[in-house]
């Protein structure tokens, strides 16, 4: 079903001032960028250390997010919104005229099973656990294990698709940001063909290879800093 560009008063349109998305370099939150690129639309981006949880001006990001996650969006009217699902959802319904979510019942529910499904089975049951440094090689071998069906799963939806859904979505630039943790895990993604083809494609975008470029920049400056610090 082919989306559609539905008018709302729900959500303001921003022209008076930009969101502000707070970021970690590659984390999740680079979904979010990839979105406002997208949709050609202004923003501030105020990079958090993961470390440190201070902003690159010093301030306390606990302030901002008690928990001290990534992503988190200041809205036009100061609010502050946090997890990715949420933002991204928000980010497209907030700018309509990028067309980065159905807006149909049933196209907004297919919508919320695959950032649910990145979001949960992907990110969180799989790549966190083989990305986290302080995790234990039996967590990492259970997560690497799962990670079969899961992907199996994408996979299979993925073949003879351009999208998880009509055309490009908020769903798709989660998935791209998770698929990116790749190459720093065990998990090979040239075994899956239409999940590799589906990144590599995904990746040409314009709004996509913008965020992966100016990110990769910056991650690769934080861990100089951090090879640094006493």
């Amino acid at each position: 079903m082919p989306f559609v560009v539905a008018k709302t008063t729900r959500f303001h349109v921003l022209e008076d001032r930009p969101m502000q998305l707070y970021f970690s370099p590659l984390a999740c939150s680079a979904a979010t960028r990839m979105c406002l690129y997208e949709a050609g639309t202004e923003a501030t981006y105020i990079e958090v250390d993961s470390k440190t949880k201070r902003t690159h001006d010093g301030k306390n990001y606990l302030e901002v997010h008690p928990l001290g996650l990534v992503p988190a969006l200041r809205t036009d009217d100061g609010d502050v919104l946090t997890e990715n699902a949420a933002i991204l959802q928000y980010v497209a319904q907030a700018l309509p005229h990028a067309n980065l979510a159905p807006t149909d019942p049933r196209g907004l529910a297919r919508l919320q099973q695959w950032l649910s499904f990145i979001g949960t089975e992907l990110h969180k049951a799989t790549f966190a656990p083989l990305l986290d440094s302080a995790g234990t090689e039996g967590g990492r071998a259970y997560a690497l294990a799962k990670s079969t069906p899961r992907l199996a799963y994408v996979e299979q939806h993925l073949t003879g698709r351009e999208f998880l859904l009509e055309r490009f979505s908020v769903a798709d630039a989660y998935l791209v940001t998770v698929l990116g943790w790749c190459v720093a895990t065990p998990i090979e993604l040239k075994k899956w063909p239409a999940l590799s083809a589906y990144f590599a494609r995904l990746s040409e975008r314009p709004g996509v290879a913008k965020a992966f470029a100016e990110e990769r920049v910056m991650y690769l400056a934080e861990l100089e800093k951090r090879k640094a610090r006493p």
